[in-house]
C-alpha cells in the first residue's frame, strides 16, 4: 500500500509563500493498493492535483472515492476532478455511513447549475455506487477490506480502516474532536481499538493545547492528544493531518520537530511526522 498526501489544510485553501512548502490544498489522500487499485479518500481541492496526475499516467481503472463528510473543504475539489470529464472514467462514490444510503455527494448543490456550471448528468463520465455493504457495513475494493466508524464533529463524519491484503493498513481519522464537549459518538479508546496496529494512522491534529479552550466542540483535536491516540493505537506511524489555516511553514516544522522527539521519548519504534502535499508513504506489510 502507497499513500501519497495530495491535500492536507483543514477548513479553508492556504495558497501563498507561507505554506508552500506543506501545501495549501484541503483534504486529499490517495491511497494505492497491493493489486494496483486506487482509493481517494476526501475530495477537496487536493482532489484538482491528484486528477491531473492520473490524467497524465493514463489511468483507466474504475476509481473509489469515500468522502468523510459533506462540509465544503472535503468535497469542493469534486467539480475539479480532471477524470470525471473524459467518457472512460468509472468513479465509484461510496456513502458516508450505514445510516446515509442515499447519495453521498450533496448533488443539488455542486452540480445545481448555480454553485457550478454542470449538473450531473452533463458529466461524460460514469460515477456509480458501489455494490451493498458486507453485514458489518465493510466493502472489499480491489485487495483491501474498508471499515467505517463514526467519528466526533458536527454534522457528523466518518472515518476509514484500509486493510490491504499483504497486512498494511491505514487507519483514516479527520474530522474528529477527541475530546469534544458533552456527549460524543465514540471515545478515544474506541478509536484506539478501530486503529490498532495500523501501520499508518493519519488523524486530523489541527490544533495545539493553548488553542483548544476557544475552540472546543468545533470537531477538530490536539496535536498531543492525537499523538497520544498513536500511542495508545500501537500504530507504527502517525501522520498529523487538517492542519489549521494559520499554521504557516515554520509553524509546522516546529510541531514536526516536537512530535518527533515526543514520539521517541514515549513510543520509540516507529514515527510521528506531519502530512505535506506529496508526501509519499510506502505502509510495509503487517
Amino acid at each position: 500500500m502507497r499513500v501519497t498526501f495530495y491535500g492536507v489544510r483543514g477548513s479553508v485553501p492556504t495558497p501563498g509563500a507561507s505554506t508552500v512548502r506543506y501545501g495549501g490544498n484541503t483534504s486529499c489522500i490517495e491511497t494505492r493498493l497491493a493489486d494496483g487499485t486506487i482509493l481517494i479518500l476526501d475530495g477537496g481541492t487536493g482532489l484538482r492535483e491528484l486528477g491531473k496526475q492520473l490524467v497524465a499516467e493514463g489511468v483507466k481503472a474504475p476509481l473509489h472515492l469515500m468522502i468523510t463528510h459533506v462540509h465544503w473543504d472535503h468535497i469542493i475539489g469534486v467539480p475539479f476532478f480532471a477524470p470525471i470529464y473524459t467518457r472512460d472514467t468509472q468513479l465509484i462514490l461510496y456513502p458516508l455511513t450505514t445510516e446515509s444510503p442515499a447519495s453521498p455527494l450533496p448533488q443539488d448543490e455542486l452540480f445545481d447549475g448555480l454553485h457550478f456550471p454542470l449538473r450531473m448528468h452533463q458529466l461524460p463520465s460514469q460515477i456509480v455506487r458501489p455494490p451493498a455493504p458486507a453485514s458489518d457495513g465493510s466493502w472489499r475494493v480491489g485487495s483491501a477490506r474498508v471499515t467505517r466508524v463514526r467519528l466526533n464533529h458536527p454534522g457528523g463524519s466518518t472515518g476509514f480502516r484500509v486493510d490491504d491484503a499483504d497486512g498494511s493498513s491505514l487507519a483514516f481519522l479527520t474530522d474528529n474532536e477527541l475530546d469534544p464537549p458533552g456527549g460524543r459518538l465514540i471515545s478515544t479508546a474506541e478509536l484506539a481499538r478501530f486503529a490498532k496496529n495500523a501501520g499508518l494512522l493519519v488523524h486530523d491534529a489541527q490544533y495545539l493545547d493553548g488553542e483548544l479552550p476557544d475552540k472546543r466542540g468545533w470537531g477538530h483535536s490536539t496535536v498531543p492528544q492525537v499523538l497520544e491516540l498513536g500511542r495508545m493505537a500501537e500504530a507504527r506511524r502517525v501522520a498529523l493531518y487538517h492542519h489549521d489555516p494559520e499554521r504557516d511553514d515554520d509553524a509546522l516544522d516546529e510541531i514536526a520537530r516536537g512530535a518527533h522527539a515526543w514520539w521517541r521519548e514515549n513510543v520509540g519504534a516507529g514515527d510521528a511526522v506531519v502530512a505535506a502535499e506529496k508526501l509519499s508513504i510506502e505502509v510495509p506489510p503487517g
